[in-house]
């Protein structure tokens, strides 16, 4: 994978922070205890801006805003944010079926159950919540705004899991990936050649996130798709509409 230069990632910056529009594929953090030299946005962050600290985290398939401190001040002032829910986040993601989320809230517990699993526990779980608005509707998917309250691991993923509505091509939650061949008809591969989803992740993207960057005065950033995502919802524009 070609690794994007840094700084064309920047979305805002001011003396306090900077936030990026994060590639899928890319960890947030070095992955633990593998000493492999693969790339962190942490590390990209570092080599950017010495003391850049990373405020929060996203799932390395999942694109979207990333916030980074400049000092230490800053970290320990968006992280209060993060801690009081004071951030507001607002993800976008393609999920299989048509569902009409009208300001649906999902208030399921979330257990870490280890190793990159979490489970619904009523029981043992931490509280989630997270607020859906279906935005876009096509024949077999739909587009649909998340706003975590909370932010557990794959929050959004299983919450929509518990919908019976899972994201695209999120396969650790039953999620199928999208191939042209069944949006469009009379779709034909070439001889020996094997079809390949439309997006080689889930379909899910952090669209927008406001805070306080000097601890005063609400910022919201947006960030733009990335180029696989808007091709998912341009093919499906196309041919599922």
């Amino acid at each position: 994978m070609k690794i994007p230069k840094f700084a064309d990632l920047i979305i805002y910056e001011d003396d306090n922070v900077f936030v990026v529009n994060k590639p899928p594929f890319i960890s947030s953090l070095d992955e633990r205890g593998d000493g492999s030299s693969e790339i962190s946005m942490l590390r990209l962050a570092k080599n950017y801006w010495e003391d850049a600290q990373i405020c929060h985290r996203l799932d390395k398939e999942t694109s979207g805003a990333l916030i980074f401190a400049k000092n230490p001040e800053a970290y320990r002032s968006v992280s209060m944010q993060f801690e009081r829910r004071k951030v507001k986040k607002v993800y976008h993601a393609v999920i299989e079926g048509t569902h009409v989320f009208d300001e649906l809230l999902v208030d399921l517990p979330i257990l870490n159950t280890g190793k990159g699993n979490v489970s619904i526990s009523r029981q043992e779980g931490k509280r989630a919540e997270t607020w859906f608005q279906s935005l876009k509707y096509f024949k077999h998917y739909t587009l649909v705004e998340c706003r975590p309250v909370t932010g557990r691991m794959h929050q959004i993923r299983i919450h929509l899991a518990t919908q019976r509505a899972s994201i695209a091509g999120d396969e650790m939650y039953k999620g199928k990936p999208v191939f042209l061949s069944q949006l469009k008809r009379k779709y034909h591969l070439g001889k020996d050649q094997e079809e390949l989803p439309i997006m080689k992740r889930f379909a899910l993207h952090a669209y927008e996130v406001t805070f306080k960057p000097d601890g005063e005065n609400d910022v919201t950033i947006h960030a733009e798709y990335p180029k696989d995502f808007e091709t998912l919802l341009k093919l499906l524009d196309k041919f599922d509409s």
